[in-house]
């Protein structure tokens, strides 16, 4: 028997269902000092609720959860490669780089460097120990 989203009054659906879009959501420990952190880089809050916050600034997402007795992921430092918790592509990785090392609350966890997979990429480390990737293709 073929899958729900391939029936259709008894014929074959010609596509799957699309999946449109993914929200990162990230524990923390306390979301005001989270929120504020986040807002340096750019971020707006677009509803608050108590203990959970929605994030945005362009087209990227980013959902906050206070979790009680919250603790930071392991140091990410000890992985060599791929210890991320959120990948944002950007149309300006140089720009952005020069923006957030200028922030004194901002803590650069890796600088600006090419990558051998083709992506100019800088970590960033937030105050729960999530670390956020900015990258951009290299042409």
């Amino acid at each position: 028997m073929l899958p729900r989203w391939q029936r259709r009054n008894g014929t074959q659906a010609a596509t799957r269902p699309k999946l449109r879009k993914s929200t990162t959501v990230l524990l923390v420990g306390n979301i005001e000092p989270t929120m504020q952190w986040y807002k340096q880089l750019g971020f707006e809050s677009e509803y608050y609720p108590p203990g959970f916050a929605i994030l945005r600034r362009d087209d990227i997402e980013i959902f906050l959860q206070q979790q009680s007795g919250y603790v930071a992921p392991d140091d990410p430092g000890r992985w060599k490669r791929h210890a991320w918790n959120v990948y944002i592509v950007t149309d300006n990785v140089k720009a952005l780089y020069a923006e957030y090392s200028e922030l004194p609350r901002v803590k650069i966890s890796r600088p600006l460097c090419p990558q051998d997979y083709g992506m100019m990429e800088f970590d960033v480390m937030d105050l729960n120990g999530h670390r956020l990737v900015f990258a951009q293709p290299i042409r």
